[in-house]
């Protein structure tokens, strides 16, 4: 048995590995998720609803829903409301709301259309209770160079940002094609946008080829990440991604938030997403 001496000597230790325990939690605070895209056939085919999605969600012990706002029903108040609420009751946060936007737009008009368009789904996000919107880069418009494209979504994004910024509420710009295919443009309207309130939605599938060191690239700006099933491999070829490595690059830079599966694979949703689900609460959980 311990004498009184020894356990008293053994305090300052077990206090202090509990304070670099405690460091460590913090810095790796991590939350699994789902892209609802994941069932966008489903949605499609009138075979799910958000009700549906929100339940199987807090089956599978995830922590939150992506949304997609394409397959809302409508975004009355009385809609909007309902499934807060039925997401609070299972425990589930519907943490970002996914929208149609092209930032990139080459003329004053267009661009106050497109603020205009952002700040409407800034507004339905404050009313689920989603404090993220995931915005898109847009095509380069033909005869434009990438520099001109990036500055045309810059001051998009810039306007837009004043608006979220001001109901505490943030863009991030996710890199799928276009303007955004690669890190660099992406990660070039970030900097140049120079607001609190703007990030990259870093989705770890969507870069051509070189997947791991274009992710490193855009992972200081992340707001919120994507995980898929395969990743650009350096010839360009997709290959089975290895989520330990990409969570331990996030957990190492000290991302703090949501990583959340986007399921686009052959294989149906329904066999598919519960399976991968474990794999990701498990392997999340390893760094958090």
């Amino acid at each position: 048995m311990m004498n009184r001496r020894a356990l008293l000597q053994s305090v300052p230790a077990l206090a202090a590995a509990t304070q670099l325990s405690g460091q460590y939690e913090a810095k790796c605070h991590l939350r699994a998720g789902l892209v609802a895209y994941s069932f966008r056939k489903e949605f499609e085919a009138k075979k799910m609803t958000y009700e549906a999605l929100i339940r199987s969600v807090s089956e599978w012990g995830l922590d939150g829903i992506d949304t997609t706002v394409y397959w809302f029903p409508d975004t009355s108040d009385q809609f909007l409301a309902s499934l807060r609420r039925t997401a609070y009751k299972h425990g589930v946060s519907l943490y970002s709301l996914a929208v149609r936007s092209r930032l990139c737009q080459p003329t004053p008009e267009l661009q106050r259309a497109e603020v205009e368009n952002v700040k409407k789904w800034v507004d339905v996000a404050q009313k689920v209770g989603s404090t993220h919107v995931r915005v898109f880069g847009g095509a380069i418009p033909k005869g434009a160079t990438e520099a001109q494209a990036i500055a045309w979504a810059v001051e998009t994004l810039k306007r837009s940002a004043e608006y979220a910024g001001a109901k505490g509420i943030l863009l991030g710009v996710e890199d799928d094609g276009g303007l955004t295919t690669t890190a660099e443009p992406t990660v070039e309207i970030v900097k140049q946008t120079d607001s609190p309130y703007v990030g990259i939605n870093l989705d770890t599938g969507n870069f051509p080829k070189n997947g791991y060191s274009q992710v490193a690239l855009c992972v200081p700006y992340a707001l919120n990440v994507h995980f898929k099933v395969n990743i650009g491999g350096a010839d360009g070829t997709k290959e089975k991604a290895d989520w330990d490595r990409l969570i331990g690059m996030f957990a190492k830079a000290g991302y703090k938030g949501y990583i959340s599966l986007e399921y686009e694979e052959k294989e149906s949703a329904e066999t598919a997403v519960p399976r991968l689900a474990a794999d990701l609460r498990r392997t999340v959980r390893k760094y958090s």
